[in-house]
């Protein structure tokens, strides 16, 4: 008998948000499972009950026969004290927890026997858990509506512009944080028109920072700042002098802030100091998305939108509420992975496999018992790193590995010899013309080589697209044997009626060769253009 996936309405105030939405009940249906939405659960993300039950879910009044009929219960938030006493024993519950945050929460839900799920305890560091990062989906939507949310506050256009009345300048952005909300929010006002720069403890981030449009802004002081698991660790009291002498500078040169710093399990790092805040040009902007943790600005009051010695200081804690639909929907689909990850053989029953790395670490209480931390992953050596140790035994012992080792010289020698003969015997018996087109291509090759190995990479598949259309110059080969007075005007002789054949099929793949080689050129290349 296949189980019930319950969608309950979000207890917490101001969430907006709903666990899954008509788009991925259907998919839901398809696995196996029947669905159940408490009536009114996603009013909020205009998501109408006709709209749940068009796509195969059953509409409950009331959140008790909600909790009653389902097995399964998907949820934003982490239960209320209410919701928890109407779980019952054998129940499974996906949400957000934060077991670290919430250790009463984790102990009534023990104390209940059920099985709870964390999507917030998902091991990031898989790569095949990525489809599930609920966390990511989230800050994506966080750090877009940072930025909406500081246009809102700000007094002027993000973009530069020259009209008839005056030229306006560009706004300019500090993004402190360039973690999944941070990347966001320097796309989101790069593409708005601001000059944005940004920065983190990471120092792998500068080129994606970069890639999006923005200007990744150094600490003039070396430490690595990446942490397990993606996230940033806490840094030595020496870089973080440099930061704040940093941030200082950056507060009394631009326009708006957007702070993003957060480190799990640990309140927010204060950032912005009063006195930089103080320093800010009056109508200035700070939006502190670290709100919810104590904030990153001094300053911040969470969940208020206040101004502070002439600058606007946003602290909304429900940024990603304020999307709803988006956020949804996004949240819906990683929910919906995770599913397809606990029901392989799609009949409606899960699975939870705590053999599974993935699911053992989203498992923080089993069957009433805490599971929670879940071991360290094991990770396998990588295999280059022990092909390379095997190197220098190799050579050690003189045996197999020799082949390894640099060429001869001696063995050097005779090889360009061979090679000296061979173009000696081709030149002495080849003809004159031969050594004339022979020459051309390797200088080709010559020059091709180069040319290519100076673009840069991401180009290179564009690269490809256009010399491929370029090669179809043997188009001309082809068009020479169907023109019969310009063949015996170059004396070639006339072409037989399966040569001219042959030349039309020739011309006309070519032709496609180079049309469709110079529209996905010009299609790629338009990707790298804002």
């Amino acid at each position: 008998m296949s189980l019930t996936i319950g969608v309950p309405k979000e207890t917490a105030a101001g969430e907006k948000r709903v666990a899954t939405v008509p788009e991925v009940v259907e998919k839901l249906v398809k696995l196996g499972f029947a669905v159940a939405v408490e009536s009114g659960a996603g009013d909020l993300a205009n998501c109408s009950d006709d709209s749940y039950r068009a796509a195969g879910a059953q509409v409950v009044d009331g959140a008790a026969k909600l909790w009653a009929a389902a097995d399964i219960v998907f949820k934003v938030r982490g239960p209320s004290q209410d919701e928890v006493g109407l779980m019952r024993e054998g129940q499974t519950l996906i949400s957000f927890i934060w077991p670290a945050q919430n250790p009463d929460l984790m102990q009534q839900l023990a104390a209940r026997k059920v099985t709870v799920l964390a999507i917030d305890a998902l091991p990031r560091v898989l790569s095949r858990a990525q489809k599930m990062d609920a966390l990511t989906s989230q800050a994506g939507v966080a750090g877009y509506r940072a930025v909406i949310e500081a246009a809102n506050a700000f007094g002027r256009f993000f973009n530069g512009q020259i009209t008839a009345a005056g030229k306006v300048p560009p706004a300019k952005v500090f993004i402190a944080g360039a973690g999944v909300a941070g990347l966001a929010a320097i796309g989101t006002a790069a593409g708005l028109g601001a000059i944005v720069r940004a920065n983190d403890t990471r120092a792998e981030v500068a080129d994606q920072v970069v890639s999006l449009g923005g200007e990744f802004v150094k600490v003039d002081y070396e430490e690595e700042g990446s942490g397990g698991g993606g996230y940033a660790k806490v840094m030595s009291e020496g870089f973080q002098q440099a930061q704040r002498e940093m941030y200082a500078k950056q507060a009394r040169e631009v326009d708006i802030i957007i702070t993003t710093a957060l480190i799990p399990g640990k309140p927010a790092p204060r950032l912005i100091t009063a006195e930089m805040v103080q320093s800010m040009k009056p109508g200035s902007v700070i939006v502190d998305m670290a709100a919810e943790q104590g904030g990153n600005c001094e300053l911040t009051e969470p969940g208020q939108s206040v101004v502070k010695h002439g600058v606007t200081i946003v602290g909304y804690t429900d940024l990603v509420s304020r999307l709803a639909k988006q956020s949804s929907t996004l949240y819906a689909t990683n929910l919906f992975r995770l599913a397809e990850e606990l029901c392989k053989t799609k009949d409606g029953i899960i699975n939870v496999n705590m053999e599974d790395d993935a699911i053992r670490g989203l498992t923080v209480i089993k069957d009433g018992a805490i599971t929670w931390p879940a071991p360290p992953l094991v990770v396998a050596a990588p295999k280059p790193a022990a092909a390379a140790a095997a190197v220098p035994a190799a050579k050690k012992g003189h045996g197999h590995g020799a082949p390894s080792e640099p060429m001869a010289g001696s063995t050097l020698a005779i090889m360009f010899g061979v090679a000296a003969a061979l173009f000696w015997f081709i030149g002495a018996n080849a003809p004159a013309a031969f050594l004339g087109h022979f020459t051309v291509f390797v200088l080709a090759c010559f020059v091709g080589y180069m040319v290519v190995w100076n673009v840069t990479p991401a180009l290179h598949t564009p690269l490809m697209s256009v010399t491929n259309a370029i090669s179809s110059i043997i188009a001309i080969g082809a068009l020479v044997q169907i023109a019969p007075p310009l063949t015996e005007a170059l004396s070639v002789g006339r072409p037989t009626d399966a040569i001219r054949w042959l030349a039309v099929v020739g011309i006309v793949l070519t032709a496609v060769n180079m049309f469709g080689g110079f529209a996905v050129t010009h299609r790629m290349l338009a990707m790298f253009r804002k």
